[in-house]
């Protein structure tokens, strides 16, 4: 199993910036990719930023540009840079880890505030 911690949510204002953390802990070779989602009040949860095994990245339409997802494999962790947040960023977002070999698993933090003020 693959386990996630998670930190570096907070408030910020329009236009600045946070960086989220994911450290990963387990059977970390497993893993296939590593994403970030959000889930937004009453709204579905998304997918913000995903970066595979082989480093290959993608992200949504509404955070192109602005954020960027990378990883540390000596730390097993992997962060999210958001620049230029927006009131409409606010939500809380999760790491996301998807493992397995035969048979594909998620693993899920437990979710961080990100709350951009106006």
């Amino acid at each position: 199993q693959v386990q996630l911690e998670e930190s570096g949510g907070g408030l910020v204002q329009a236009g600045g910036s946070l960086r989220l953390s994911c450290a990963a802990s387990g059977s970390i070779f497993s893993i296939n990719a590593m994403g970030w989602y959000r889930r937004a009040p009453e709204k579905q949860r998304e997918l913000v930023a995903r970066i595979t095994r082989d480093g290959s990245t993608n992200y949504s339409d509404s955070v192109k540009g602005r954020f960027t997802i990378s990883r540390d494999n000596a730390k097993n962790t992997v962060y999210l840079q958001m620049d230029d947040l927006k009131p409409e960023d606010t939500a809380v977002y999760y790491c996301n880890a998807r493992w397995g070999k035969i048979r594909e698993f998620d693993s899920w933090g437990q979710g961080t505030q990100v709350t951009v003020s106006s």
